[in-house]
């Protein structure tokens, strides 16, 4: 368990931006007053969703392994971190939910259906409910989880000059 502390340390940092990214787009009006912007504002999430991938594999690279991290290493590292932040989601999804922003679900129903995205309430309420981004957000931290683990591992590795082994 001692070997995982960095990857679960950085998985619990990455539920808390999470959660502190939510409040943010509550109180700058993106699930009510704004909610028209929330759809494109929303996936500026990724720039510190990557940070927090990126710092994780370099306190990885420097307090693990001395600064001398394969690709494999920072992979594995990456994906541990994942699958703790998939394993939370549910409980994140519902503290967003039922607790910092228990209005977004009714606003955004309301908007899809005034705007046509929706046809029908019924279909609003399937598509936006904690049931469906639950799952959502399961699935979400699982692909985007190893694509950033990925892309970051192949950056932080260590790299071998060619004349030594």
């Amino acid at each position: 368990m001692k070997k995982y502390i960095l990857e679960i340390k950085w998985a619990l940092i990455f539920v808390v931006m999470s959660l502190l990214w939510m409040v943010l787009e509550k109180f700058s009006g993106l699930h009510s007053t704004h909610i028209d912007k929330h759809y494109y504002l929303t996936n500026l999430f990724a720039i510190p969703a990557v940070l927090v991938y990126v710092l994780a594999l370099r306190d990885k690279k420097k307090n693990y392994y001395e600064n001398n991290m394969n690709f494999k290493q920072g992979f594995i590292a990456g994906i541990l971190i994942t699958l703790i932040v998939a394993a939370l989601s549910p409980l994140t999804q519902w503290i967003i939910t039922f607790i910092i922003t228990p209005e977004y679900f009714p606003n955004v129903i309301a908007y899809s259906v005034k705007t046509g995205y929706h046809k029908t309430l019924e279909e609003a309420q399937q598509f936006f409910s904690y049931r469906n981004y639950a799952i959502q957000s399961v699935v979400g931290a699982l692909f985007i989880g190893t694509i950033t683990s990925l892309i970051t591992a192949l950056f932080l590795r260590t790299k071998i000059s060619k004349g030594t082994k």
